[in-house]
């Protein structure tokens, strides 16, 4: 398929996992993604693997803690592409612990990276994006409902929310959309040992319209949708994928 073809995506936190998936299903529709990752020999990886399928891609190594870091890497994507015309706010942290143990040097590690770091890059790269731009935050259905013992995560995501809406409004005149895809409970390799939890399953099977874990590859749908044409009278909205999991009870 060919509906993003002549486009250059950036893709943060694409060495493997939902990111990989979401940079594969972005190339296999025709744009040149940009690998962002910390980790050049895992962004390598990556890279080899699209390659083979026919991508085209380039890698991207910064981290996005880092002002910096991330300054120069917006600059050098910049040099080399001339711009972008998607980015895609995938790269996110979690530190699941209760209230008592979260300090605010810890509070302050998951914002850097999952709300400030998809700030700076909007401010950094919009600039450089044309009419038609598009960019999609990837959240979590924590943005929207809560549990204990993970208040950090679920504030930053629930930033995010928020950002994306504030940035539609900001970015609008120009023809840019702002989204956030809202991920449910995906059987990623980061997420092995839940997985394999019986009780967890059993929880998604009662909890979820439907009853099971999703597939990395079931997010991409969504991202590749918002990117594309069809989508071009959709800004500021959060679209869940998530098995049922918010509207069922």
């Amino acid at each position: 398929m060919t509906k993003l073809a002549g486009r250059t995506a950036l893709v943060t936190g694409a060495g493997k996992g939902l990111g990989l998936e979401i940079a594969r299903g972005l190339a296999e529709n025709g744009a040149h993604v940009v690998l962002h990752g910390r980790r050049p020999d895992e962004l390598d990886e990556a890279k080899r693997a699209l390659d083979a399928g026919g991508a085209s891609t380039s890698v991207l190594v910064a981290d996005l803690a880092d002002e910096a870091a991330t300054a120069d890497a917006c600059r050098a994507l910049v040099a080399s592409r001339g711009g972008i015309d998607f980015l895609v706010n995938n790269a996110g942290t979690r530190d699941r612990r209760p209230l008592d143990a979260l300090n605010r040097s810890a509070f302050r590690a998951l914002l850097e990276v999952n709300l400030v770091a998809p700030f700076d890059l909007v401010r950094q790269l919009s600039p450089h994006m044309p009419d038609g731009g598009r960019i999609v935050n990837i959240t979590s259905i924590a943005g929207s409902i809560a549990r204990a013992g993970d208040a950090g995560y679920i504030a930053t995501k629930g930033g995010l929310e928020a950002l994306t809406r504030a940035l539609a409004a900001e970015l609008g005149h120009r023809g840019i959309t702002v989204n956030a895809v809202a991920p449910g409970f995906f059987a990623t390799d980061a997420n092995a040992a839940m997985v394999a939890d019986r009780a967890i399953a059993d929880h998604l099977s009662r909890r979820t319209s439907l009853g099971r874990w999703g597939v990395p590859t079931e997010l991409v749908g969504a991202v590749v949708f918002l990117c594309s044409p069809e989508a071009s009278f959709i800004t500021g909205v959060t679209l869940p994928v998530d098995g049922g999991y918010l509207a069922h009870f």
